[in-house]
């Protein structure tokens, strides 16, 4: 698996970002980074155009702007006509009515291939209390296996929920990753990052599994190898952009922890 970052490297694959603005540079930089080419576009008039280009396509939802919706729900469409692999970053979906009804029309509209969230997000989609939000309860301290494989289930798609231990299932076996830093949380964009780093993957390889994981993987080995000797956080935000730049398979052979159960 780990072998994958060379095939990213070597195919050079195009990730069309419709995603979040005030992070839309680092994901530009991290995608770089890891060795494929990032693609920002918030036209509606080159949608169809530019997906089929596109290796993979990643929507974001982050800043919620009014006008750029319906090109979600655009290109998420176009994604399925061509037969292209797209990633759903829900972001707050639980924040407010907009932001989850909003997801919901675009998880009833469009087939994903990974829907990537947090716990908190990936529990709310899942149907599960989340600050009071939701349809039921759900222990925080229990193990998240099994709500995670009844999303993936229920969206017939690769489900990611990050957190301490970063979860990643198809519905049937879950890869748990145990690498990262509670400093990932201090510098705003590591989740969007992600996204594309998964787009990098996915847009590579046929295994949409492996590539989830290994998008998700990168970010959390590179931010925990990065705050090895406890940087400042801005020069933090710098080692972690470095570290991914320098990523190979011998650096994941060496330091991933990462089980499939």
């Amino acid at each position: 698996m780990y072998k994958l970052i060379n095939e990213v490297r070597q195919k050079n694959p195009l990730v069309l970002h419709y995603t979040n603005e005030v992070t839309i540079n680092d994901c530009a930089n991290i995608t770089l980074a890891i060795g494929a080419s990032p693609l920002m576009s918030y036209s509606y008039e080159e949608v169809e155009e530019i997906v089929q280009v596109a290796s993979s396509v990643v929507i974001n939802i982050g800043t919620m702007n009014s006008a750029n919706l319906e090109l979600f729900i655009k290109a998420g469409k176009a994604c399925n006509k061509f037969n292209k692999p797209v990633i759903l970053d829900p972001v707050g979906v639980f924040a407010t009515k907009t932001r989850s009804d909003f997801t919901n029309r675009l998880l009833n509209e469009v087939k994903f291939d990974v829907v990537k969230g947090n716990a908190a997000e990936i529990k709310y989609i899942g149907g599960f209390n989340v600050n009071g939000k939701g349809v039921d309860s759900f222990d925080d301290e229990e193990n998240l296996d099994e709500v995670i494989k009844a999303v993936a289930k229920k969206l017939e798609c690769i489900v990611v929920a990050t957190g301490k231990v970063d979860s990643i299932t198809d519905g049937e076996k879950v890869c748990k990753i145990d690498n990262g830093t509670a400093k990932l949380k201090s510098i705003t964009g590591t989740g969007c990052m992600s996204a594309s780093l998964i787009g990098s993957f996915i847009g590579a390889c046929e295994d949409k599994f492996k590539g989830a994981t290994m998008g998700v993987l990168s970010m959390s080995l590179s931010g925990e190898l990065a705050n090895s000797e406890n940087p400042s956080i801005g020069n933090f935000k710098v080692k972690l952009m470095d570290t991914v730049y320098s990523l190979n398979s011998d650096i994941y052979e060496k330091y991933a922890k990462v089980e499939t159960i």
